[in-house]
This record gives C-alpha cells, sequence and structure tokens, in this order.
C-alpha cells in the first residue's frame, strides 16, 4: 500500500506544503495541505493526506487538492478538503460534500454588552434549551406535510420568511440567500422526506451546538464595524445542518454511484470517492437533490434563528432589542463557480467538505456592506476555547479557490474521547470558567471536550498567515446548548 511520508513534501511557505505531481503515478494534480510544521504531525498520524492524494486522482480536476489546517480523516475525501472539478464533464462525488449536506454556521449580533447580562446567562442558556430541540432524532414544533416539506426544500429560506419565520432583511446576509435554485424534491427519496418532515428548528447531536458568545477581541476594526461587531458584543453562534434528510440524500446517491460509475468508465483507488460524471443522470440528479438538502438546512438555521429570538425576547423583553443575522455560511457542499486557473476564467464544480467559503472584497456575490472588507467566514472553536470571525482575501481566490477552513479540527475520535474524558468533571471545569452548558447528554460531553480538537487559535493564524482569510474577531463562549 503506498503511504505519504514527510520526505514527500515539498515546502511552498510557512504553512504551505504540497505532494508534487507526479509522487503517485495516477495524480493529476499536486496535493496542497495548510498547517505549520509542527501541525503536519497530527495530519500523518491519519490518512487525512493518503485520502488527499486519492482526491488528486479524480477525473476533471484542477488547480490542486487541497486539505485545510483543521483536515482529518473522512469518508473517501478527508473532512477540511476542497477540490475543483471541471464543469461540466467533470466528476461530482457524495464523498466530497459529506453526509450532513450544507453542515453550517450562523452568527447573530445582539444590542446588548457582556456585562450587562452576566447574571442573565444561566436563564438564557435554559430558554435557548427550551426553544431549541436538540438530540439524536429529536423533532422540532414544526410538522410539515409532503407538500410543505417539498415546498422549503425549493424554496428554502423564501419559504420560511413567507411564513413569518425571519425578517425581509435576513436572507441578504445567508450564502446564496438561502437558496440554490437547482433544488429537485422529486430527486429526493420517501425515506429522506420522512426523516426530515420534523426536524426543522432542531440541531441533532454530535458536534452541532447553539451557542452564546462575546466578542472578546477585535483585530480588524474596518471589518469589524462592517459586520456591525464590537468589543463586549453578545452575539449566537448556531452550528448544524441538513438532519436526517441530508445525511439520507449522501445515502441513497453513494449507492447509486457505486452501481453506475463503472459505466462510465471509472476507476477509483478509493470506492467511498464514488462518484459519476457532473453532466451525466446520476450526476445531475444528485445535484439537484444536494441542492434540496442546502435548501434545508438554510431552512434548519432560520428555524434556529427564530426560536433563538423568542428565547431572548422572553429572557430580556424589549429592553434586549433584537438579534440579527452577520452571515450563515456553509461548510458541506458543491457548488457551480467560476474561478481563475493558470490565467484562465473556467467555470467549475467545487466541492468543499469541511470547508468554508471564503470570497473577498468585490466579489459580485456579496451585499453592498461587505464589498469592501469581504465576506464574513466563521470558524467555531470547541466548548471552552474561542471561536473566530474572519473575512475572505482576494489572495484566497487564488490561492484556495476562495476557500478556509471551518473550525478546529478533530484531535481524538469521539470514542477516544468517551474513554479518556470524564464528562461530569468537563462540565464543572467548564461551569467554573464561567461557561453554562445545557444538554440532553452529559456523558456526550467528552466527545465535544476542549481535548478532542486541535488548537483552534493555531488553526485560525495558519489561515491568516497564509493569506486565505484574515482575523476580524475572537469570539469567547459563556453559554452552550449541545444535544
Amino acid at each position: 500500500m503506498f503511504t505519504i511520508t514527510k520526505d514527500m513534501l515539498r515546502k511552498v511557505s510557512d504553512v504551505i506544503w504540497e505532494i508534487p505531481f507526479g509522487t503517485r503515478h495516477d495524480m493529476l494534480v499536486p496535493a496542497r495541505i495548510y498547517a505549520t510544521e509542527k501541525m503536519l504531525d497530527d495530519v500523518f498520524s491519519d490518512k487525512t493526506l493518503n485520502q488527499l492524494v486519492n482526491v488528486s486522482t479524480l477525473r476533471g480536476i484542477v488547480g490542486s487538492a487541497q486539505a485545510m489546517p483543521d483536515a482529518h480523516e473522512g469518508y473517501g475525501f478527508p473532512i477540511g478538503g476542497v477540490a475543483a472539478m471541471l464543469y461540466p464533464d467533470g466528476i461530482i462525488s457524495p464523498g466530497g460534500i459529506g453526509y450532513d449536506i450544507n453542515c453550517g454556521v450562523r452568527l447573530l449580533k445582539s444590542n446588548v454588552q457582556i456585562n450587562d447580562i452576566k447574571n442573565h446567562l444561566a436563564p438564557l442558556c435554559q430558554e435557548l434549551y427550551n426553544w431549541i430541540p436538540s438530540g439524536v432524532g429529536r423533532g422540532g414544533q414544526l410538522k410539515l406535510s409532503e407538500k410543505k416539506l417539498d415546498q422549503v426544500l425549493q424554496q428554502g429560506v423564501n419559504w420560511m420568511l413567507e411564513h413569518d419565520y425571519g425578517n425581509e432583511n435576513d436572507f441578504r446576509y445567508i450564502e446564496s440567500h438561502g437558496h440554490l435554485d437547482n433544488a429537485d424534491p422529486e430527486k429526493v427519496s420517501d425515506r429522506a422526506k420522512k426523516r426530515g418532515a420534523d426536524q426543522l428548528g432542531t440541531i441533532g447531536a454530535g458536534n452541532h451546538f447553539v451557542e452564546v458568545d462575546f466578542v472578546e477581541q477585535i483585530y480588524n476594526q474596518e471589518a469589524a464595524q462592517a459586520f456591525g461587531l464590537e468589543e463586549g458584543q453578545v452575539v449566537i453562534l448556531i452550528h448544524t445542518g441538513s438532519r436526517g434528510l441530508g445525511h439520507q440524500i449522501a445515502t441513497d446517491y453513494i449507492r447509486i454511484m457505486m452501481k453506475v460509475m463503472e459505466n462510465y468508465g471509472i476507476k477509483l483507488p478509493d470506492r467511498e470517492l464514488a462518484c459519476v460524471p457532473f453532466s451525466s443522470k446520476e450526476g445531475t440528479d444528485y445535484f439537484n437533490a444536494m441542492a434540496c438538502g442546502a435548501n434545508f438546512a438554510w431552512s434548519n438555521r432560520q428555524m434556529i434563528t427564530w426560536e433563538a429570538r423568542q428565547a431572548w425576547h422572553k429572557v430580556f423583553g424589549n429592553s434586549g432589542g433584537d438579534l440579527s443575522i452577520v452571515y450563515d455560511v456553509a461548510h458541506n457542499i458543491a457548488k457551480i463557480e467560476t474561478h481563475t486557473i493558470k490565467g484562465k476564467q473556467q467555470k467549475v464544480i467545487m466541492h468543499r467538505k469541511g470547508a468554508t467559503r471564503s470570497f473577498g472584497p468585490g466579489h459580485p456575490e456579496l451585499v453592498a456592506e461587505y464589498q469592501n472588507v469581504g465576506q464574513p467566514v466563521l470558524i467555531p472553536g470547541s466548548m471552552g476555547t474561542a471561536s473566530y470571525v474572519l473575512a475572505g482575501t482576494k489572495e484566497g481566490m487564488d490561492i484556495s479557490f476562495g476557500s478556509c477552513c471551518h473550525g478546529a479540527g478533530r484531535k481524538l475520535s469521539r470514542r477516544a474521547a468517551k474513554r479518556t474524558i470524564d464528562s461530569y468533571q468537563l462540565k464543572d471545569k467548564l461551569f467554573e470558567a464561567g461557561i453554562h452548558i445545557q444538554t440532553g447528554s452529559v456523558r456526550g460531553l467528552a466527545e465535544e471536550a476542549p481535548q478532542a480538537y486541535k488548537d483552534v487559535d493555531d488553526v485560525v493564524n495558519v489561515v491568516h498567515q497564509a493569506n486565505i482569510a484574515h482575523k476580524v474577531a475572537r469570539l469567547r463562549p459563556c453559554a452552550v446548548i449541545k444535544g
């Protein structure tokens, strides 16, 4: 079996390394990893780089296969993986998007300061937990008929706003305005729809959360002002995706592609990379079903936003003001985008799996308020550490296809974390640090302990130094709601 070793890496800069084209005979492009030399030890502890080289062999790939500094082993593609395939005849692979389609992050901002509400954190945490269902398979208060679910899958956040689960401005601050127009509910199985029918407005379990933070530090005043952020301000982070519906869409189409890919002459180093040409019937069907999953996830975060607003007003009344959206980003998605490759504008099928879009200043998809500073990039850390707001750069458009990391990145498997970390001691330590926790499973906290993740400060410093995205603000947690 071919294994990547450190001596195969070529140093491009202090935080960029490449496995050169030709290192393995079937590579079509180089493979690039963003990391400090010290961080490479974590990358070599699992199959991340071997998976990245596998990605570099896929039909239609251009530029380089890339792994962000939070990368770790995933299904087929590494989590933290970025790959661009030529449109329309390059491949599309569900493993390059992930099972949780459009898992992503939304940031809400308030008009209050942390010092003004410190005595209200416990009731706020409890009220958020009361309003926002969490846990494995847990349903929400919104039960959709098949007809209404199809409308959500097709219309995304537009449906939510039409039914008063938000205000008319919300859609402006959501990636793709919370709606992919190629969504086709007929390409989503009945089983997937049944799994999603009652899950709007729920966070699920695992690493998903709703978190009350405050802005601890500002690094870039111009960008912070454009985003409406200031030191001491209370904000809320929402991290979840498409729940059981998205998982079932991925499962359905991986099975389909495994059966038909040989018909297209596709041979893979790993069957978990199951894929078909984007222009094929199966490829188009998956892309249109995936868009439904993405629309569902944006609608899910929109419903959670509505629930968070109810909880906020229940605790603070009119004195608390409103919660408004700073931005909402996807980090498990495929999109058709245009990028400059070897000096030429080319349309590509962008795969981002555990990677966040980070478009730079002047990009036509950004709202007017963010045109001069770049897209907000939201990087959640782990419980008890910190999260970051960054801004996309023009350099990043060329370096990483306008892509960035999506979090701290796992260091320990969930099983290893539960084996080595005492959940009850962890909860006590977080409380001593001023972090309130509401969870349906105290035992499950160990899986998401800070020790189970890489250092988010190190990860963010890498993307900042690589000019993929620049630091704007650091957020400190003070209340966490988990399944």
